[in-house]
């Protein structure tokens, strides 16, 4: 019996040590590779991190520049937004930097995540930082003439609305306010367009990741959507769509299970028929996750012809 007892003992006891060690391993693992991207560097592009963007809240936003090792002119500007459901993420994950060496400044910031403070948080800083982008122009060697905006899934959304909200006061409102936050070009990939009619679907279903997306957006807006009808609204790109709106170009997976690809194409129709330039790609027998080089050639095509000094604005 003692000797029974003595074994289911020794078992536990080394059932805690390898979850333990487990635990340590993870952490050290997640610290390395969080690591890894902070210390990242990149032999043809020059890095400048952590350029304080904003001061909201008693603390400073801060963004990287990516930018060619030798500039001898203004060259136009990409502001990357990173995604993951507004709630997460950082702009410490490289963006992608390929258009850098077609004569592109890539710009990654952060922004309030949904976390600490609702919207229209995140998008205040996203056009916040467009206009330091501009009030900084000289000092960096942007074209102030030619920024594009650019990201993935809830990054994509908040690109969209950059380019959809070109003139809504209140949407703007901090630093350089005497400096425009219109930009020129807008990539979205996956990026939720309407936000009550992404609610709408996802709240039709059951599965786990539909759950996800409904406290994703209601984290976003700072409660129930019932209570915040008015927030989803003001949130959503399609709300500000206008025949003025830049040129965009809207990526989105056919099989997404997070995003609903009719988020892709009711933003594309409405930006349609407002007499805006859009494109549409519908990507065969891909879900959520459309970066990669697969479309680069898109990409960058799309921005050469919108943002490459001579282009129309």
């Amino acid at each position: 019996m003692r000797t029974h007892r003595m074994e289911i003992l020794s078992r536990r006891l080394l059932l805690a040590s390898l979850v333990i060690a487990v635990a340590i391993w993870g952490t050290r693992v997640a610290e390395s590779a969080e690591g890894r991207r902070r210390r990242m560097e990149f032999p043809d592009v020059n890095i400048v991190r952590d350029v304080v963007y904003k001061h909201v809240n008693g603390r400073d936003l801060r963004l990287d520049i990516y930018s060619p090792k030798s500039i001898t002119h203004p060259l136009p500007v990409l502001l990357w937004i990173f995604g993951n459901r507004w709630s997460r993420g950082s702009k410490n994950h490289p963006p992608p930097l390929y258009l850098i060496s077609r004569g592109y400044i890539v710009i990654s910031i952060d922004y309030r995540l949904s976390g600490e403070a609702p919207f229209p948080a995140a998008i205040e800083d996203c056009k916040a930082a467009v206009r330091w982008i501009r009030a900084n122009a000289a000092a960096y060697h942007f074209d102030p003439d030619h920024i594009g905006a650019w990201g993935h899934s809830a990054g994509g959304h908040l690109a969209a609305l950059v380019g959809t909200s070109g003139g809504v006061a209140e949407l703007d409102g901090g630093d350089n306010s005497s400096f425009s936050s219109r930009v020129q070009a807008v990539c979205d990939m996956s990026g939720p367009s309407d936000i009550l009619q992404f609610y709408e679907a996802v709240s039709n279903s059951n599965e786990r990741i539909a759950r996800i997306d409904r406290s994703s957006i209601e984290q976003f807006l700072g409660g129930s959507v019932e209570q915040n009808r008015a927030k989803a609204i003001a949130a959503s790109p399609t709300t500000y769509v206008s025949k003025d709106d830049p040129p965009f170009l809207i990526i989105h997976g056919e099989e997404d299970m997070t995003i609903p690809v009719s988020q892709s194409e009711v933003l594309a129709s409405k930006l349609k028929a407002a007499g805006v330039q859009v494109t549409l790609i519908m990507a065969e027998r891909r879900g959520h996750g459309v970066g990669g080089p697969r479309f680069a050639p898109e990409i960058t095509a799309f921005f050469d012809e919108h943002l490459k000094p001579g282009s129309a604005k």
